[in-house]
């Protein structure tokens, strides 16, 4: 999108987004002042939500692609009630029978209305005010401007549930699996809004533990990087993310008298597999973004 010299907008898409890493515990809070602000990650479409000066709102999707001609509801409200130049992250949320179900994000504007199901923008920061880029301030700041920007709106925009403290973002852990959220955010307070992956923010994935078969491994044998499992329903799937060096080595040893054929996986390439399947720990992340990771291997195997 074009640039102009309108001092109310500052920011204009396409802006990169910054994204969490994925870890497996709730980080702590460290020192005598709380380092983290703990939020509630939800099942949605990610979008920035950018107020221009003409009135028009881009919802720009992670592709970069603008959301607001399948969302017009959620761009009217914003256009109505933000001022031109504020530039939101959040999320587009739809929900049914009381949860969040990102499959009726897929349904078509037209349908959802028809079948009565309400979507909201959950912001959970922001990049811009009129007439200020604020990416370089600290997020315990922008987490101030997001509230005085939303201090007179409802739904369906508003302001992600998010806590200071890591004892109730544990309660919030345990308790709303239920209702379709997916985990909890920890960001460092200090963080400034950084484009790419950052372990300033932290996301913890719902992930139940099981038992599955590993059937090959990718990468050099002596150091393998991924692994083909099968699960319990069947499936078999590549693991994720990358094994650690310990991992690695652990795999390498326990493998190396049951290597057979290479196999071109038609989804993975390469693989090696095993003569005989070994039987294994996997955690699967809950959500519609399902990875299977590599725990340990089982001794009863």
């Amino acid at each position: 999108m074009a640039q102009n010299n309108s001092p109310a907008v500052a920011l204009r898409p396409p802006v990169d987004v910054m994204r969490p890493q994925a870890v497996d515990e709730i980080p702590q809070q460290s020192g005598t002042a709380e380092n983290l602000q703990y939020s509630l990650k939800l099942d949605g479409f990610r979008a920035l939500a950018f107020v221009l000066e003409d009135g028009r709102v881009f919802l720009q999707s992670r592709s970069k692609r603008d959301l607001s001609p399948e969302f017009p509801e959620i761009a009217a409200y914003l256009r109505e009630n933000l001022a031109a130049g504020t530039v939101l992250d959040g999320e587009l949320c739809a929900y049914r029978d009381g949860r969040l179900s990102f499959t009726d994000l897929l349904r078509s504007h037209a349908d959802r209305a028809r079948s009565g199901i309400p979507v909201s923008y959950v912001a959970f920061d922001i990049l811009a005010v009129p007439g200020r880029d604020v990416r370089a301030l600290p997020l315990k700041k922008r987490w101030e401007l997001l509230g005085a920007a939303l201090q007179d709106v409802g739904p369906p925009l508003q302001r992600v549930l998010a806590t200071l403290d890591e004892e109730t973002a544990h309660i919030w852990f345990r308790d709303m699996r239920a209702a379709g959220v997916e985990g909890i955010v920890a960001k460092e307070l200090r963080s400034t809004y950084r484009a790419g992956g950052t372990r300033a923010w932290r996301k913890i994935r719902h992930a139940d533990t099981t038992d599955g078969e590993l059937l090959g491994v990718f990468g050099p044998l002596g150091r393998p990087q991924a692994l083909l499992v099968r699960l319990p329903d069947d499936r078999s799937v590549k693991t994720s993310p990358r094994l650690t060096p310990t991992q690695s080595r652990q795999v390498a040893e326990l493998v190396r008298d049951r290597l057979g054929q290479v196999t071109d996986h038609p989804e993975h390439g390469p693989v090696r597999m095993l003569t005989v399947p070994l039987l294994i720990e996997l955690r699967q992340a809950a959500g519609r973004h399902e990875t299977v990771r590599f725990v340990r291997m089982r001794n009863d195997g």
